[in-house]
């Protein structure tokens, strides 16, 4: 496996990477309307350019292919940073992709902190932020679009 920071030639995959990981993640939890209208949103080709310019952006590759990524913001005067996300293509989960790609992000990075927002019934998402050691911060009602989501905000202290 390969971590790389994203390109414009990878925009394409890495929707496909969203919105199946989105579908198959948050099925029965967000209703496909609300999923669909966020991911026309957040990855569409102009975000996804803005995002990639402005903030650190890596894909993983296996055997050639884009399996997975990862967003994070950019690192603040006190070494905090956000994870917006990791998705993965459903297919390869539990290889370690996820893991590897908040390695790199820390590794390049270097923060003190990394803080990621997690849908409450996301409980593939709540076990492997837990595993890496994140712990619970807040909890939260979030208006997503008309659909109120109930959010954990989680933090990692990165030694």
């Amino acid at each position: 496996m390969k971590i790389i920071r994203m390109a414009e030639l990878h925009i394409p995959k890495v929707k496909t990477i969203a919105t199946k990981s989105w579908h198959a993640t948050y099925e029965g939890i967000i209703p496909l309307h609300v999923q669909n209208d966020f991911l026309a949103m957040a990855y569409n080709e102009e975000r996804l350019l803005k995002r990639l310019t402005e903030t650190p952006f890596y894909i993983a590759k296996q055997e050639g292919e884009i399996v997975g990524f990862a967003n994070f913001s950019n690192k603040k005067e006190t070494g905090e940073v956000e994870l917006g996300a990791i998705y993965l293509d459903p297919a390869v989960q539990n290889r370690g992709i996820g893991s590897a790609l908040l390695a790199h992000g820390c590794k390049e990075l270097q923060p003190t902190k990394i803080y990621i927002n997690v849908e409450s019934k996301n409980e593939i998402g709540k076990q492997f932020y837990k595993a890496k050691g994140f712990e619970v911060v807040n909890e939260f009602d979030e208006d997503f679009a008309g659909h109120i989501l109930k959010t954990i905000r989680m933090v990692l202290h990165v030694k």
